[in-house]
């Protein structure tokens, strides 16, 4: 898989897991009852997707030599 392919995937799954964690959030504001561990279980798999595209789109280290 090519890089500019790698990184719009992440992005995607970034974008999918950021929705996920805002439609959860307002969830919590109507009137049934919500939980708190699905609420930090989203916010965990947007953080991990994000670390994984920042990552992936960090420039590569300086060759040593």
């Amino acid at each position: 898989m090519s890089p500019d392919l790698r990184l719009e995937d992440l992005r995607a799954e970034v974008s999918y897991h950021r929705q996920r964690l805002d439609l959860y959030r307002a969830k919590r504001y109507g009137p049934r009852e919500t939980s708190a561990q699905r609420l930090r279980e989203l916010e965990r798999a947007y953080a991990s997707a994000e670390a994984r595209l920042k990552a992936a789109a960090a420039p590569p280290p300086p060759p040593e030599g």
